[in-house]
This record gives C-alpha cells, sequence and structure tokens, in this order.
C-alpha cells in the first residue's frame, strides 16, 4: 500500500471509540488534527508513543490541534488501554471491517493484519498537511516532526510579516 501523501484531502470516517460512543474525523474540521495510527494496545512500543503524545498534548493544543489515535483493537481494549494509560485523547477503534479506515490511509499491514506507525498532521480543512510513516512498527517516532508541521501551520505568511 501507499501512504497517503501532503496535499490529499483526508479520507472521512466515523469510527466506535469507546462503548457506546463514536468519532468522526468531520468533527475535528476547523482545527489541526493529529492523526495517529498505531499497531496495538498494550504493546510496550505504542504505550510509550501515545504517553508521550499524551504528555506532550497541552503543546499541540496551545499550537491549536487536537490528537485522535486510531488502531484495530476493539472498543474494549481502547477502554482498558485508555484508563491505563490515563490518555486525554480519542482512541478510534477500526475493528469492523478490521482495518478498513486504516487501508484508505495506505497504512494497513496485510502481513501483521495491523496498522503501520503512521502520523498526519491535517489542517483545518481536512488536508493532510505531513506524514510519516515509521520504516518499521518497533520504531517509535517522537514529536518534534509533528510539532514543526503544526508550527509551519500556524506560521504567518510569508506575505503577512
Amino acid at each position: 500500500m501507499t501512504p497517503l501523501r501532503a496535499g490529499a484531502l483526508a479520507p472521512d470516517f466515523t469510527l466506535p471509540s469507546m462503548p457506546g460512543e463514536l468519532v468522526t474525523l468531520a468533527s475535528y474540521r476547523g482545527q489541526p488534527l493529529i492523526l495517529v495510527f498505531y499497531p496495538a494496545d498494550f504493546s510496550p512500543d505504542c504505550g510509550d508513543q501515545l504517553a508521550l503524545y499524551n504528555e506532550v498534548l497541552p503543546e499541540f493544543e496551545r499550537l491549536g490541534a487536537r490528537l485522535l489515535a486510531v488502531s484495530v483493537d476493539n472498543v474494549y481494549s481502547h477502554a482498558a488501554f485508555h484508563k491505563s494509560r490515563n490518555l486525554h485523547f480519542v482512541l478510534g477503534s477500526d475493528f469492523n471491517p478490521k482495518g478498513a479506515v486504516i487501508r484508505r490511509y495506505g497504512v494497513y499491514n496485510e502481513e501483521t493484519g495491523m496498522s503501520e506507525r503512521a502520523l498526519f498532521v491535517l489542517d483545518r480543512a481536512g488536508v493532510i498537511h505531513w506524514c510519516h510513516v515509521s520504516p518499521h512498527t518497533s520504531v517509535v517516532p517522537g514529536a518534534e516532526g509533528i510539532l514543526d508541521a503544526l508550527e509551519s501551520l500556524v506560521a504567518p505568511a510569508p506575505g503577512d510579516r
């Protein structure tokens, strides 16, 4: 699969988040969004990655952005993972049909049945501004690339200075 690239309109979706709750991409329009695709709840690398983003969340919010993380885990796993890590952002469950949304972004790994570790920063209109796919799921990206992408979104245009 080929990941979507900067300039593409992010495909809209509706996913279960917690038991009885839904999250839609459209609900984030009007503000930058960090869309995180990760392989699995409770894996050490994913736990570390999402814990880091949870710590950096105030900085993301200072730049006007929200964060949404998606994996193929079910809502009950998400609820337990969310609570155990004290996460302050939404987890979307791409469980049924498995990986349907992740496939639309071009980051589903058919061999593992999980998502690649991928980051997309969307602008206020839902257009992909920046993306990064880790070369291997064990390579956990930090927050620097996300912060740089967000800062470039809120920076004044050259003619506005």
